[in-house]
Parts: structure tokens; sequence; C-alpha cells
């Protein structure tokens, strides 16, 4: 745990998927084409607080949407890449923008497409049902499922190692 808080305090860059990350991964189509996808309150509010406490919040996700640009458009994200089935000319993008090392980014990812940046990024984070090549290369697992609040669960495990938590919770007394 003591490696996790470490790690942890380094982060100055959240990269998420969107897809069995932000979402359970479950698409849905209604009669007319229109794609459905499910966010979680949670998981918004937890990337607010990160980039109020002065944490960049990115995406890169293999498929483009309109519902996830949307979403994420809602949530005043900046760096969103969608349609980017290699993700690593996405995360080598923002490293150099934000000038940041592999060591102060997080990475939560879920699948195949994900494992590049997850084995570059400095705290490699999936989520419970991810599959186990996934789960073996990442440093944390999270409790919470994905689309269920698990980014919230990442969200405020970075912000209690920067020791921001407690004064977040102030401003909501």
């Amino acid at each position: 745990m003591l490696h996790l808080i470490e790690k942890a305090r380094q982060i100055k860059l959240l990269i998420l998927d969107i897809d069995g990350v932000l979402t359970s991964g479950r698409i849905y189509y209604i009669a007319d084409g229109t794609e459905m996808r499910a966010f979680h309150v949670h998981d918004g509010l937890g990337i607010k607080l990160l980039q109020n406490a002065g944490i960049a919040v990115a995406i890169i996700s293999g498929k483009k949407s309109e519902a996830a640009a949307r979403r994420m458009k809602d949530l005043n994200i900046q760096h969103v890449y969608l349609g980017n089935v290699d993700k690593m000319p996405a995360y080598e993008e923002l490293k150099t923008k934000l000038n940041l090392t592999d060591e102060q980014i997080a990475y939560v990812g879920d699948d195949l497409p994900d494992l590049p940046p997850l084995l570059r990024a400095g705290l490699a984070i999936t989520v419970p049902d991810a599959p186990f090549i996934i789960q073996e290369k990442a440093i944390y697992i999270t409790q919470k499922q994905a689309g269920n609040g698990a980014v919230r669960e990442v969200c405020d495990m970075l912000l209690k190692a920067q020791n921001s938590y407690d004064a977040i919770l102030k401003s909501y007394r």
C-alpha cells in the first residue's frame, strides 16, 4: 500500500479510457441507431474535484461517440482524444504538451488497447472485470466496478495521497 501512495503522490495527470472504465462497457442502441451510454455522477464529481485540486484529467478512447464527447464537455475535460485505437500517440502528445514524465501520469484502462499506456504510466490502474493480463500489469485494481464509481475511487485515492481530500471535505461542511 505504501508503494501505491508514493506513486499516487507524484500524479499530475489522470488519463481515463471511457468504455469499461467511465461506463460499464455496455453500449445501447435505440431503434433509430442512436447510441446510449450511462455515466455515474460520482465519477463526474470525482473528476471535478481532481481538476480543482490541480490534477489534469484526459480521455483517450478507441471509439468516437457523441454521447461521450458530450459528457466530457459537461465535465470540462480539456484533453479529449476519441477514436484513437492506438493510444500511445495521444499519450505521448499529452506527456509532451503538459511537460510531464511517465511517473507523473496515472492511466486507467480495462482491455488490450490500454496495455501500452498502462505499461508506461507511473501508476497503472484497472477495474475488477478487466482481463487477467490487464489486472496482472496494474498496480491498483479498483474495488468499484467500471461505470459504477470506479473512477471516483481513483480520484479519492489520488486526492488522499496528495493530502487534498480533507480540505475538500471541509469545503462541503
